[in-house]
């Protein structure tokens, strides 16, 4: 068991005939309580009906709300989500919303400083507010874990690349290293070297990129480990990596073999992908059964 600290967006997915508590930090902390570990929230809501349901939600979740700040001046963020025929999303977020004006507090900054590891993505950077405050925890927080999760058109080059020298482990999509490795002059075309390129560029140890239906490759501590992916029908794609970090993240924790992390991690965030929303409930049961381990 662990203490983790997840900072960022919470938020409602709208889609066309539902809408879905969500927000990748969010997802992140619902699937790491789902191990048993201690989680802490920090983030923001209006002063609304939507906001005290997403609170309603982390307390089912057993999740630490005493640092997710309520605003009068702010509402409650929503994502209108767009499936396409394949179950992939792409998002309308709006702005600004509560989740962008998180401000700093030394009763947070004492949370972030005892915590094993500290939960963040690059979306909390689109606004100066929210920024700061990430900046600020960065300074004092034990392991740092980048969820780099680029929506245009709220993320820049030079932000990136400082959140990537700050952090100890980031997670990309495929798309997303290919990317920001250029961003950072590679000039290679093949996975493997923008992994090995982006992590001698930002001395970062431990990377982990995902590749959809094709699973996940993780370099940690020198060497690469993969994970080729399972078969399923996708429901949906929200929330599927974020249960995916989670799960790696739970694991690795705990000083669990890197291929075994990987491997659980794949098939958790495969069972996410095959059912509706980005949190759905998953047994360890099911779990293992899907994933044959």
């Amino acid at each position: 068991m662990s203490t983790i600290v997840c900072f960022g967006e919470v938020l409602w997915d709208v889609f066309p005939n539902h809408k879905k508590i969500g927000g990748a930090p969010l997802n992140v902390a619902s699937r790491l309580q789902s191990f048993a570990n201690n989680v802490a929230m920090i983030s923001a809501i209006g002063n609304d009906d939507l906001g005290k349901q997403i609170l309603e939600y982390l307390k089912t979740r057993k999740i630490d709300i005493k640092n997710v700040q309520v605003l009068d001046d702010f509402n409650t963020g929503k994502v209108t989500v767009t499936l396409n025929n394949k179950g992939a999303a792409s998002y309308c977020i709006e702005h600004p919303k509560a989740w962008d004006k998180i401000k700093f507090t030394e009763q947070a900054s004492a949370v972030v400083k005892s915590a094993d590891a500290f939960v963040f993505g690059s979306l909390i950077c689109r606004d100066a507010v929210s920024k700061t405050t990430l900046y600020s925890y960065l300074e004092i927080a034990n392991y740092k874990i980048f969820d780099v999760n680029l929506r245009a058109p709220f993320f820049d080059k030079e932000t990136l690349i400082e959140l990537m020298h700050t952090a100890n482990f980031i997670k990309f999509n495929d798309e997303e290293l290919y990317e920001i490795a250029k961003y950072l002059g590679s000039k290679f075309n093949n996975l493997e070297q923008n992994l090995w390129f982006v992590s001698e560029k930002t001395s970062t140890k431990h990377i982990c990129v995902t590749k959809g239906e094709h699973g996940a490759v993780l370099l940690y501590n020198s060497t690469l480990f993969y994970n080729s992916g399972y078969q399923i029908k996708v429901a949906d794609t929200v929330g599927a990596g974020d249960s995916f970090l989670a799960t790696l993240i739970n694991y690795l924790l705990e000083k669990q073999n890197p291929q075994r992390s990987l491997d659980i991690a794949c098939a958790v965030g495969a069972l996410v992908a095959q059912k509706e929303g980005a949190n759905p409930i998953i047994t360890e049961k099911e779990i293992l059964d899907f994933s044959g381990l």
